[in-house]
């Protein structure tokens, strides 16, 4: 989110303390100049030197109604830089001060896409993907026709089929190890707490191919015709003998 900057008139120069032993007094930076310097980075793309500039601002004017837009500005110049903690330090200064504010839903999208972003491939750990689909849940939960809704529920679909991906990935490595116990486990997540996802089809087939190597053929039977009646069509449906 890139807001515009839109000068403030009339805002004097704020005085600070006294410095030195003269007692000569010295004026801090008027709230104006901090932003015009710092929407100056970010447009140059200077985006590190930016987000220090805005948070400057928020800072110095911590009282001004400029404080939270100064937040949000230093979390998106973060997160522009790829320092996705840094982003995540200023939006959870802003919810912390900001609560209400009509910003909170973009706070709240852009925390989640910091984690989002750091998703690594289905061979390693979850980790961030985990975070993320819990921001964007909350997100559609509190703010269901905020205009960040729709783009984060596609994100949550994104990231279930992930984590689904995540846990077959698992599975598949038990099995070929034959430790059925711990690849049934993983297989029967996905068919209950992922069925809308990919992976369930193929979650399905491999549970008959399990069961049946442990000498559970009824259990096997029930899998096989669980995906012939929800997938008939499926790819892995078509593998069944």
């Amino acid at each position: 989110m890139k807001k515009q900057l839109v000068l403030l008139l009339g805002i004097s120069t704020i005085l600070a303390g006294c410095a030195g032993s003269d007692n000569k007094i010295v004026a801090e930076q008027p709230l104006v100049e901090i932003y015009k310097n710092a929407y100056t980075e970010f447009n140059d793309e200077n985006y590190e030197e930016a987000a220090a500039a805005f948070l400057n601002a928020e800072t110095q004017y911590p009282a001004s109604p400029w404080a939270a837009d100064a937040l949000i500005m230093a979390a998106y110049s973060h997160y522009m830089d790829g320092d996705f903690a840094g982003a995540l330090l200023a939006t959870d200064r802003f919810m912390r001060f900001h609560p209400g504010h009509k910003d909170v839903p973009y706070v709240m999208y852009l925390r989640a896409m910091c984690h989002y972003r750091q998703v690594s491939d289905v061979r390693r750990e979850p980790g961030m993907s985990a975070y993320a689909l819990q921001q964007f849940q909350t997100l559609v939960q509190r703010f269901p026709k905020s205009e960040y809704a729709k783009n984060a529920e596609n994100k949550i679909i994104i990231l279930k089929n992930y984590i689904a991906g995540k846990v077959m990935y698992a599975a598949r490595n038990d099995m070929k190890k034959e430790n059925w116990t711990s690849a049934i486990g993983r297989l029967q997540s996905i068919v209950t707490d992922a069925q809308e996802t990919v992976m369930t089809p193929e979650a399905m087939f491999r549970l008959t191919e399990a069961y049946t190597a442990i000498g559970l053929p009824e259990q096997a039977f029930g899998f096989a015709e669980m995906l012939k009646l929800n997938f008939p069509d499926n790819e892995w449906t078509k593998k069944l003998k």
